[in-house]
């Protein structure tokens, strides 16, 4: 497990809009951009081979949201046309308090780690969870949404696997999913979740298959 100390004062940044990773979640990447293939050897040869995840503003392809979060590379695969199949496992959210000028074609940032101590903790729970009711909306969303999925993994997983997971995976708006990212603890997260599903159950829903 890496502690705060072992942190790194600067990081590579992944700019991508609808993909975020959270702490202990696993999200899967193609890497294929030059630049961003620079990133990941890069980040391979660093300590602890951390990339940063962090959406672009709604109303900027340049700026920034000021939180993202730091996955490491647990595993990844070469393509024969060059590309990298990677896994990204969350370690600890960010805050971004100042890019970093330099001659790497990828952004790079210093980051403040000090208001996410809990992300490096153990794994937390949601005691105040129906579970019932939960999967009952999901299951509901999931068929407005034309969404699927392991029903039976969805209902064995842990509370903090289940809401991050579904956090990360579903098709929601790029700020939705910010806002997500950005809840201070996983009760919080499962009850944003909850509405967003249900504002997608009122307006219709729509999406994609969820692997």
């Amino acid at each position: 497990m890496i502690k705060l100390k072992d942190l790194p004062e600067t990081l590579p940044l992944f700019p991508l809009p609808g993909a975020i990773v959270l702490p202990r979640g696993r999200l899967p990447l193609n890497i294929f951009e030059p630049r961003y293939l620079t990133m990941f050897d890069d980040a391979l040869k660093s300590e602890q081979r951390l990339i940063g995840m962090i959406q672009p503003a709604e109303d900027s392809g340049q700026r920034l949201h000021q939180i993202g979060c730091a996955g490491r590379i647990t595993s990844f695969t070469e393509t024969d046309d060059n590309r990298y199949m990677i896994q990204l496992t969350g370690v600890s959210r960010f805050r971004i308090v100042q890019e970093i000028e330099g001659f790497t074609p990828y952004r790079r940032a210093r980051p403040n780690w000090d208001s996410f101590e809990r992300d490096l903790g153990r794994a937390e729970h949601d005691p105040a969870m129906n579970r019932h009711a939960f999967l009952d909306l999901l299951a509901r969303y999931f068929d407005v949404a034309d969404l699927r999925t392991d029903w039976g993994s969805l209902k064995e997983a842990e509370d903090e696997l289940l809401i991050n997971s579904l956090s990360m995976l579903c098709p929601f708006d790029p700020e939705d999913k910010q806002a997500l990212l950005e809840a201070p603890t996983l009760d919080t997260r499962r009850e944003t979740l909850v509405t967003l599903m249900e504002f997608a159950l009122a307006s219709g829903g729509g999406g994609a298959a969820l692997q």
